[in-house]
């Protein structure tokens, strides 16, 4: 997969809710309900429930430092 591929496919996900996993540093794993707000040319934004903006590149998504689940 390509990050042009992830970036539209992201793209295409704006407005829904997801359950999100990132792989941090050291192990150590962090889960989170959010919902994708905006779509960049290198980096993509992610508003938490409790109201936290993150924002993540393609890239993580393509290592698998980031992965996302939908809810429904």
């Amino acid at each position: 997969m390509t990050i042009e591929k992830i970036r539209n496919n992201i793209a295409s996900c704006i407005g829904k809710e997801y359950l999100f996993k990132v792989n941090g540093s050291r192990n150590q794993t962090e889960k989170f309900y959010g919902i994708i707000t905006n779509v960049y040319k290198f980096i993509f934004l992610i508003k938490c429930s409790n109201g936290i903006v993150k924002s993540f590149s393609y890239s993580d998504v393509l290592i698998g430092n980031i992965e996302f689940v939908s809810i429904s």
